[in-house]
């Protein structure tokens, strides 16, 4: 009789690290991919769908980031008040001007599940858009995301 048993790791017990990630010249797609999994702990083998084993992610220099194609001209980001005529729609070339950073936070959301889970998943990710960053007191390590351009 064999006694096999499925591990599932203990949320409380995860050694969870921390990564600073520069985006400058990084295609936003797929650094939001890359980012999605360290989120959620798949780069781990420690990994279980259900619990938080993923680690904490800074990102600098995300107002460096790069669309690919034409993306940057016709690319639309839409917010709806509720209100009847109450679409807003914003290019990614105004969106990249004016706010960077939800570029990167709406992207990452998207790959996350969409429950409690992913909601408590996008805080441990911190995004900046200058170089400049307060979490040097956790010493995170620099990370580097193998994709070129």
């Amino acid at each position: 009789m064999h006694n096999n048993k499925t591990f599932m790791a203990d949320e409380n017990k995860v050694d969870k690290k921390w990564y600073v990630v520069d985006a400058a010249g990084q295609v936003v797609g797929r650094l939001a991919s890359e980012l999605a999994n360290i989120l959620r702990g798949k780069t781990k083998p420690i990994y279980t769908p259900h619990n938080d084993t993923g680690d904490f992610v800074v990102v600098v220099n995300v107002d460096k980031i790069v669309f690919t194609g034409r993306k940057l001209d016709q690319k639309l980001y839409n917010r709806y008040s509720g209100f009847i005529g109450g679409l807003k729609q914003t290019k990614a070339k105004d969106m990249l001007a004016k706010k960077p950073r939800e570029i990167l936070m709406h992207a990452v959301k998207g790959m996350l599940p969409k429950n409690t889970l992913g909601r408590r998943q996008l805080k441990k990710l911190k995004v900046y858009a200058g170089n400049q960053h307060p979490h040097t007191a956790q010493k995170p390590e620099k990370l580097e995301i193998k994709w070129a351009r």
